[in-house]
């Protein structure tokens, strides 16, 4: 049947073993593709209806509508006090939680190609999807440490010599993962395996890269994490709070659930309380100094000048941005879904808010230039000194 369909497709074309192969293979009766889309939907586990058995068992007097609130009431306090106290243990903490963030939400999305491709008993995607992911988190995160902790690396051997040779040391670990990759490939299944290594690779762009750049934001001043995710999670709880509320008007299709009174209550709350929040947090060195290494503290230093950007000046606001829609990634935390569900929107607010710095915040740093100096040779530094000395007393800055 499955070739007969694709000779009506294909009347002139000769046809492909491989590809007559996975058609054959992926074709069939209505009920077997059903059943696998059932087994899929069960391995990954979605929705946000899923809920503990004590609180099941508490609330089970209340409307569905209203334990639906209850439960999500509740683990949003869990998850908000479990950020403040990420924050006070400082940005190391919330380094190492980005990081735990990035793997969860790479095994939720990884977990729906796997559920596929153990269905046709194909090898090794699982060991692979997490070698690309080890391979992407050497390079960036080594990246980092050249970038802010070149001084801290210069004086210990064993990481100069990585320093050197990171960015090679990196492709030969993809290139083992590709070579591992064209190993495991079985004839008649060369579409699918070729589509969930495009998956993970995808997965990688969306969870890896951007939690890099949650951890540069983090290393030019924590008040650029801290705020960016605060007015993600106070969008999403007003919301929330205003389609449940005062919903009555449907936003999209896609995503029935959301309102446009949900939507337009969501965005002016959080245009109010982002102002309040960055206001409070600005006038505050921890929050406002980029994490530097300090030789003379011999350690990481949070004391600075105030930046200039966080200065009182007047700006026009020319509006908002707020979330349309979600799709389901799992059903870890109930009444919310997965951990991809909660950090999507962080994910793409981080990679705005490096944007942002690069574009209209940052410029060279004094501290940032030494480190690079301290790279070069002493013959090269007595060179970049006098080229220096003789440049600015040219320019009249030396006498």
């Amino acid at each position: 049947m499955a070739d007969q369909e694709l000779r009506r497709r294909h009347p002139n074309e000769k046809g492909d073993p491989d590809i007559d192969s996975e058609a054959a293979d992926s074709d069939g009766p209505t009920e077997a593709v059903d059943s696998e889309l059932e087994d899929v939907a069960k391995t990954v586990g979605q929705g946000t209806d899923s809920t503990p058995e004590l609180l099941e068992g508490t609330l089970a007097a209340l409307p569905p509508r209203w334990r639906n609130w209850v439960i999500r009431g509740i683990f949003t306090w869990v998850m908000i006090f479990g950020f403040a106290w990420i924050i006070y243990m400082g940005p190391l903490a919330l380094m190492c939680i980005t990081l735990a963030v990035q793997v969860k939400c790479f095994s939720e999305i990884i977990n729906i190609g796997y559920a596929v491709y153990r269905i046709h008993g194909l090898p090794w995607f699982r060991s692979l999807s997490w070698w690309f992911l080890l391979c992407s988190n050497y390079f960036f995160y080594g990246e980092s440490l050249v970038d802010y902790f070149i001084v801290l690396v210069n004086k210990l051997e064993f990481l100069r010599v990585l320093v050197t040779y990171h960015r090679m040391i990196s492709f030969l670990l993809y290139i083992v993962g590709f070579v591992w990759f064209v190993l495991s490939l079985v004839k008649k299944y060369y579409m699918k395996q070729f589509s969930l290594f495009a998956w993970t690779h995808v997965a990688l762009l969306i969870v890896v890269t951007q939690s890099y750049l949650i951890i540069q934001n983090i290393f030019e001043g924590m008040i650029w994490f801290i705020v960016p995710v605060s007015m993600i999670i106070i969008n999403d709880v007003m919301a929330y709070m205003f389609g449940f509320f005062f919903g009555r008007t449907p936003l999209i299709k896609l995503s029935p659930k959301k309102t446009w009174e949900g939507y337009l209550g969501g965005g002016f709350a959080t245009v109010l309380m982002g102002l309040l929040l960055s206001q409070q947090l600005a006038r505050y060195p921890y929050f406002t100094c980029p994490l530097e290494y300090s030789e003379s503290m011999d350690g990481v230093s949070y004391q600075c000048d105030l930046p200039p950007q966080f200065l009182p000046q007047e700006y026009a606001l020319p509006g908002c941005l707020a979330t349309l829609c979600k799709l389901d990634f799992g059903d870890l935390i109930p009444g919310h879904g997965g951990i991809m569900d909660r950090f999507d929107c962080q994910f793409l607010m981080a990679t705005f808010v490096n944007v942002y710095i690069s574009t209209f915040v940052k410029s060279p740093s004094p501290h940032k230039i030494l480190q690079q100096v301290y790279t070069l040779k002493p013959e090269q530094q007595l060179q970049l000194f006098t080229i220096l000395r003789d440049q600015l007393t040219a320019r009249g800055v030396l006498g």
